[in-house]
């Protein structure tokens, strides 16, 4: 279906993807930045934000010319009468950093081998359980059958998802540092709460009549979750990173080590 969008309509998707993009690419160089801080034990979870918010980027990137090529402006209007706008970009992207912001959550939790490969299984699993199925009702007509149905398919692994977060990776907390485990529960429930917006933004096109504003909010909606999903949970994981280096007494390169009154004397005098 073309779409006519106002000026202000259009430039709401527009800009929402321009943030996205910006937001990536900082966290991408962040996430580059302090990965030295992190203790080597720890950095494979550092490593797999930035692939994550570097796909995300480069997605995006693709998403955006697809908006800009896809309308022409006329008559102070949007219309959608270039080449089709192509959604299958954030599917790709889903698809290959679900399962990686799933599997950063685990590796920070640095359980037992056995239990870790059990885990990424069954998560990757559910998670592209949940995107390709998913698939098929975005581009089903907003009122059919076929939407629903494939969206209460994909609904069935997003549940256990939650399950595994909850009740499995939930009983690890209590062998965390305290500190650790507020950051981890916090994580937790970001992921959750952020990953909610996705269905919601979803079923938008089967639950308001004017197709225009169900597209605007659609692209709005998924442009925020992917930046709460994203960016904020690898700072996230980045602070629980961080604090178990901290515990662990790992010190960056050229820091003094202020563990004992001695060290810290000799350091003050430097």
């Amino acid at each position: 279906m073309d779409l006519t969008l106002s000026q202000g309509q259009y430039d709401l998707v527009y800009n929402s993807f321009s943030f996205v993009i910006a937001s990536m690419g900082a966290s991408l160089l962040f996430f580059i930045l302090v990965r030295g801080r992190v203790s080597p034990r720890h950095r494979m979870a550092i490593t797999l934000s930035t692939i994550v918010v570097g796909i995300a980027l480069y997605h995006y990137v693709r998403i955006f010319n697809s908006w800009v090529e896809a309308f022409t402006y006329t008559g102070g209007q949007y219309v959608q009468d270039g080449i089709p706008f192509n959604e299958a970009y954030r599917y790709v992207d889903w698809l290959l950093t679900v399962p990686l912001l799933l599997a950063e959550l685990v590796v920070v939790l640095k359980l037992d081998s056995g239990k870790t490969r059990s885990l990424l299984v069954r998560l990757t699993v559910a998670a592209l359980a949940m995107i390709i199925a998913g698939y098929p009702g975005e581009l089903a007509a907003p009122d059919s059958t076929a939407k629903v149905v494939w969206g209460i398919v994909g609904t069935l692994p997003f549940i256990y998802i939650l399950y595994v977060l909850f009740v499995e990776l939930g009983n690890s907390l209590g062998r965390q540092a305290p500190g650790v485990t507020r950051l981890l529960s916090g994580l937790r429930w970001i992921l959750v709460i952020t990953w909610t917006v996705y269905p919601i933004a979803y079923f938008v096109p089967a639950v308001i009549d004017d197709p225009v504003t169900a597209e605007v909010l659609r692209q709005v909606g998924y442009s925020v979750a992917d930046v709460l999903a994203k960016p904020l949970f690898g700072l996230l994981v980045l602070a629980i990173a961080l604090a178990k280096s901290r515990d662990e007494g790992y010190l960056e390169p050229g820091e003094p080590d202020l563990s004992s009154p001695e060290k810290g004397r000799q350091a003050s005098t430097v």
